[in-house]
């Protein structure tokens, strides 16, 4: 409850671009910025924290009160700037304070199993995926009257992400799989990269980031512009309300990856989830101007439950096979490359749909499954030659 809260603030920004656009004389790139800003601050603060080793020195539950709280602090402020000047470098600081959060959040939920860590993993990142989603159904409900545009969005996301920190007051203990705790140390989580696994694992990450967060901030202007019954473009209250499903149907996708990864092993399910995401993209590229809204709204609905599904695998293995007193600072610079691959397709895909056409940008988002998916077929081939040796202790 505390994730799915506290990352209310991520989209908060990004979901009502289209009334800041208005207020602030925002052109695309500009509303691209205020996307890519989060992301950009959320990879500095992650690369902080692992070359200093904070997030395995310092106790979880104090770095997380402290990202969940500045963070939605960061957003709030939003309230009082008067253009992007200002809002800027305030969603840099809401994306560096979430990296604060989220890597230390996923090796906490981690020291609560071991066999079954994939399946605890999706759960957590199944919070994370409603998080997401949750400014879309806040912007749709101001649009019916339930709240003061987008003000009130940027008012109530905040509320929700303090209350994500302050509930954290409520949680005492480590799990019974507690990771060792080590000390500050410049660079342990890079000296990760050494074991081929997390790298592998780094590397599927980036190809499922690629798509990732591209998607999730792209599908409402997506929607958006397909028409309804009326030939006209939908109406933006009804495309919040399907972008909010389409988000949010990834938390049942993060539960089944999880489900299968601990049954199949990591790479199988993440390479399955790789080719269900990239496949809706591909497919969407080919039809979604050919086909009625229903069918499109299914095609987006299905890609939204397999584009996140993959995500508590890489996390799950980078767990399993980074050194044990680095566990933390191995998370970081896992997301951090991850969030970097974010800021390129984020800036990207709305400077093809402008001069393309969202045909283009659909197939291009489409390559980072592809190459996430050699990695895992990588990865799998080390995973079955472990099993298959006596002498082998590492996990599935």
């Amino acid at each position: 409850m505390s994730t799915l809260l506290a990352m209310s603030v991520w989209f908060s920004a990004t979901v009502v671009v289209a009334g800041l656009e208005a207020e602030w004389s925002l052109g695309s790139g500009g509303a691209a910025l205020l996307t890519i800003a989060v992301q950009v601050g959320f990879v500095v603060g992650a690369l902080g924290s692992a070359a200093l080793g904070l997030a395995d020195a310092v106790p979880a539950r104090t770095l997380m009160r402290l990202g969940a709280l500045g963070a939605a602090g960061s957003n709030a402020l939003l309230l009082l700037a008067n253009g992007l000047g200002a809002a800027l470098p305030l969603r840099l600081l809401t994306g560096l304070f979430l990296a604060a959060y989220y890597p230390v959040a996923l090796k906490e939920v981690a020291t609560w199993s071991r066999r079954g860590r994939g399946t605890a993993l999706g759960l957590m990142i199944a919070a994370l995926t409603l998080g997401s989603a949750l400014p879309h159904l806040v912007a749709a409900l101001a649009d019916t009257g339930a709240g003061p545009g987008w003000r009130g969005v940027i008012a109530a996301t905040s509320v929700l992400g303090a209350a994500g920190g302050l509930l954290l007051l409520a949680v005492h203990g480590e799990g019974p799989c507690p990771f060792p705790r080590g000390p500050v140390s410049l660079g342990a989580g890079f000296r990760s990269l050494r074991h081929r696994d997390v790298l592998l694992a780094d590397l599927g990450y980036v190809g499922h980031m690629w798509e990732l967060y591209a998607m999730w901030a792209g599908v409402g202007t997506f929607l958006l512009t397909l028409p309804t019954v009326a030939g006209r473009p939908a109406p933006a209250t009804l495309a919040a309300y399907l972008a909010f499903g389409c988000i949010g149907i990834g938390a049942a996708g993060c539960l089944v990856g999880g489900l299968v990864g601990d049954r199949w092993g990591r790479p199988r399910a993440a390479l399955l989830s790789l080719v269900c995401s990239g496949g809706a993209a591909l497919v969407l590229a080919a039809t979604y101007d050919m086909v009625p809204l229903g069918v499109v709204v299914a095609l987006c609905a299905w890609w939204g439950f397999w584009v996140i599904a993959d995500s508590a695998q890489f996390s799950a293995m980078v767990t399993e096979h980074a050194p044990a007193g680095s566990v933390g600072g191995a998370l970081s610079v896992q997301l951090a490359l991850g969030f970097l691959t974010t800021t390129l397709t984020l800036w990207l895909v709305p400077v093809l749909v402008e001069r393309a056409s969202w045909h283009v940008a659909l197939v291009v988002l489409a390559a980072g499954p592809a190459v996430g998916a050699g990695a895992m077929l990588a990865a799998e081939r080390r995973r079955r030659s472990r099993l298959l040796s006596p002498d082998s202790r590492a996990p599935a």
